[in-house]
């Protein structure tokens, strides 16, 4: 690859060129992803998730809860096409027992919480990921770039 050294800053607001090489930049980029990919699987937050996942799967009252749930749904889309609003209103509330009924199983909580603290750790990722193109391409455009850059 041949390094030219010319001028290209009377090119400053061109649109930008894209050659071959940025799919080699791509896969670079991918590869990375897999690597972070691998690393979030690790973490303590999806060995939680596992767990609970594992835990639910295999407990039997749970399943029941869930299975009874399902058919009760199925029962108020029946009903719902004969217009049957007392019953469509009676299995409705035999679902939300049902549903309470699971909320209150520590494990089922535990489960939601990993699910949420899951979410949390790749919306953070994305976040930090976001944050710090958009910083990089401020500090390389030269716009509004704040002026104390010393701390980092």
């Amino acid at each position: 690859m041949s390094h030219d050294h010319h001028d290209h800053s009377h090119e400053e607001n061109e649109i930008p060129k894209f050659e071959v090489r940025d799919l080699i930049v791509r896969e670079d980029i991918m590869s990375k992803a897999k690597e972070l990919a691998d690393l979030i699987y690790t973490s303590e937050e999806v060995k939680m998730y596992q767990s609970a996942e594992k835990t639910i799967n295999t407990n039997d009252r749970i399943q029941l809860l869930i299975a009874s749930m399902k058919k009760k749904q199925k029962e108020i889309v029946a009903f719902e096409k004969f217009q049957n609003t007392s019953m469509v209103s009676k299995i409705e509330k035999e679902i939300d027992d049902l549903q309470e009924e699971l909320d209150n199983i520590p494990i089922v909580a535990e489960f939601q919480q990993s699910q949420s603290d899951l979410n949390y750790l790749l919306q953070m990722i994305m976040t930090a990921i976001r944050d710090t193109v958009s910083e990089k391409l401020v500090v390389e455009e030269g716009k509004d770039a704040p002026a104390s850059k010393c701390g980092d």
